[in-house]
C-alpha cells in the first residue's frame, strides 16, 4: 500500500537549499524596496539571485525541460511554493511570478512559432513582463458578460473595449487580451478569443494604475485599467483557435489556482511563525502572552487551520499528478480555493491582533496579509463561484430517492434488516424460547 507523507531525500536537499537561500539572500533583498526593482537595481540585485536559482536547476520548475524548466509535478511544486510563498519577491527570483508564468504556459501550449519567438522566450528569460487582460469593469471575470469586441476588417482585427485589473500592464510588453469575436455563437463559451497585443500598439490606453488595499497615491498601483480604442492587429495576433478562450483559460487558471494555494500555505505559515514568536517574547503584567489561555487557543486554532489547509493543497497536487487531468480534480481545486482566503484571513488577523497597535501599522506585514487574503477570495474566480462548482461536483455522485420516506428512514432500514436476517432472527427467537422453557419454574 503506497501511502505516506515522506519527501524524497534528494528533493529534500533542494528544499533545504531553498530555505537557506530564502532566509539569507531573497528576504534581505526584498527589504530594499524600489531600489531592487528599478532597471539598474534588477541587474544588480535580482539577476544574480536568478542565476543562482538556475545553477541549482530550480528555475521555472513548472515548465517542461523543453522550455527550460524541470517539469516538476504539482506535488513537488507545492512543497517548493510553500517556501516561496512567505516572500513576494521569491516567485520573480525563481521564474514563476504571476501573471507571467501562466501567460507563458498558454503561449507555450497554443502559440505559433512566431509568437513563441517574440514573447515566450523573453518571458521565460525574465527579459519582458506581460499582463493578463481579461476582467472588465462591468462584469468582472465572468466571460459571458464581456463587452470588449474584436471585429474583422479585411485581414485585421479591430478591438474596442475596457479591461480592469490587468496586473502589471504598466510594465508589460504584451497584453494577453480576451475579446468577443463571435457574439452570436450558439455555444456562449465559444464567443470569446484570446489575442496577444503589444502594449505599445496604437490605441492601447492605460487609463490608470489601480493600487490594492488602503493608502498610497491614486494611480500609483500595478493593476491596470486599460482601454482599447480601435486597436488594429493582424489576424495572426490570435492565440490558439478562434472562440477557444474559455478552454485556454481553464488550462491557465486551474494550474494558477493550485499555485496560489501553494504559496498561500507559505504565507500562512509565516504569519503563524510571527504570531508564535510574539507570544513567547511579549510580556504583560501576568507573564508572557504565550501563558494566556486565549492566546493559546488562537495559536491552536491557527495551527489546525494551517495544517488542514496544507494537507488539502498537497493532496490536490498529488491527485493532479496522478490523473494528469485538471477536470478530474475540479472538486478538489475548488475546495482549496474556497479554504484559501478564509484560512489566510483568520491567521493573519489573529497575528495582527496579537501584535497590538504595532500589528496594524505599516511597519509590520499583517495588514498586507489581510488585504492579500481578500484578494485570494476574488482572484481566479470569486469564492462563491468555487463553492457552486464544489457543490455540483459533490452532488453529481448522488441519485434521487423519490419515496415518501427516504431510503435512510430508520423504520425502513429496520424493516429491511429484519427481512435480511429473518432466518437468524427466527433461530435466535427459538433459542430464547428454549432457554425460557428449560428454566425452573
Amino acid at each position: 500500500m503506497a501511502w505516506n507523507f515522506e519527501t524524497d531525500p534528494e528533493f529534500q536537499k533542494k528544499l533545504d537549499w531553498i530555505e537557506d537561500f530564502m532566509r539569507d539572500e531573497v528576504e534581505p533583498v526584498s527589504q530594499l524596496g524600489m531600489a531592487a526593482f528599478s532597471s539598474l537595481g534588477r541587474e544588480k540585485f535580482i539577476k544574480p539571485l536568478q542565476e543562482k536559482v538556475k545553477a541549482q536547476k530550480l528555475w521555472a520548475c513548472h515548465l517542461g525541460p523543453d522550455l527550460g524548466g524541470q517539469g516538476y509535478g504539482q506535488l513537488k511544486l507545492g512543497l517548493m511554493n510553500e517556501k516561496l510563498g512567505r516572500n513576494n519577491l521569491a516567485p520573480t527570483v525563481f521564474g514563476c511570478q504571476a501573471p507571467d508564468s501562466g501567460n507563458a504556459e498558454i503561449i507555450a501550449h497554443y502559440g505559433t512559432d512566431a509568437q513563441k519567438e517574440r514573447y515566450l522566450w523573453p518571458l521565460l528569460n525574465g527579459e519582458i513582463r506581460s499582463a493578463f487582460s481579461m476582467s472588465e469593469p462591468t462584469g468582472g471575470s465572468d466571460p459571458l458578460t464581456f463587452k470588449t469586441r474584436a471585429v474583422l476588417d479585411g485581414d485585421e482585427w479591430v478591438i474596442n473595449g475596457e479591461k480592469w485589473f490587468s496586473t502589471n500592464a504598466r510594465y508589460s510588453k504584451v497584453l494577453v487580451l480576451y475579446a468577443v469575436t463571435d457574439p452570436d455563437a450558439k455555444d456562449p463559451y465559444k464567443r470569446t478569443s484570446i489575442f496577444l497585443v503589444p502594449t505599445d500598439t496604437p490605441g492601447v490606453e492605460i487609463i490608470r494604475n489601480v493600487g490594492v488595499g488602503a493608502g498610497g497615491e491614486i494611480g500609483g498601483g500595478n493593476e491596470g485599467y486599460v482601454r482599447y480604442n480601435n486597436v488594429r492587429l493582424p489576424y495572426d495576433a490570435l492565440l490558439g483557435e478562434r472562440g477557444a478562450a474559455f478552454v485556454i483559460a481553464q488550462v491557465r487558471l486551474s494550474g494558477g489556482r493550485v499555485h496560489h494555494a501553494m504559496r498561500t500555505v507559505g504565507a500562512c505559515k509565516n504569519a503563524l511563525d510571527l504570531m508564535c514568536q510574539r507570544a513567547v517574547s511579549r510580556t504583560t503584567r501576568d507573564g508572557k502572552l504565550a501563558d494566556l489561555q486565549m492566546v493559546q487557543a488562537d495559536i491552536a486554532d491557527s495551527w489546525i487551520q494551517l495544517e488542514s489547509f496544507r494537507l488539502m493543497v498537497l493532496r490536490t497536487a498529488w491527485l493532479i499528478d496522478k490523473h494528469q487531468d485538471y477536470q478530474m480534480v475540479r472538486k478538489d481545486i475548488a475546495a482549496i480555493k474556497v479554504m484559501m482566503p478564509r484560512v489566510y484571513n483568520d491567521i493573519a488577523t489573529k497575528a495582527a491582533h496579537l501584535h497590538g497597535a504595532l500589528g496594524v501599522s505599516n511597519e509590520m506585514p499583517f495588514m498586507h496579509m489581510v488585504t492579500s487574503s481578500l484578494v485570494m477570495g476574488i482572484a481566479d474566480g470569486p469564492t462563491e463561484v468555487h463553492k457552486v462548482t464544489l457543490a455540483k461536483q459533490v452532488l453529481k455522485d448522488y441519485r434521487p430517492d423519490n419515496d415518501l420516506f427516504p431510503a435512510y428512514h430508520i423504520p425502513k432500514l429496520r424493516e429491511a434488516a429484519q427481512e435480511k436476517f429473518a432466518k437468524e432472527l427466527g433461530e435466535l427467537k427459538a433459542a430464547y424460547q428454549a432457554r425460557k422453557d428449560a428454566a425452573p419454574a
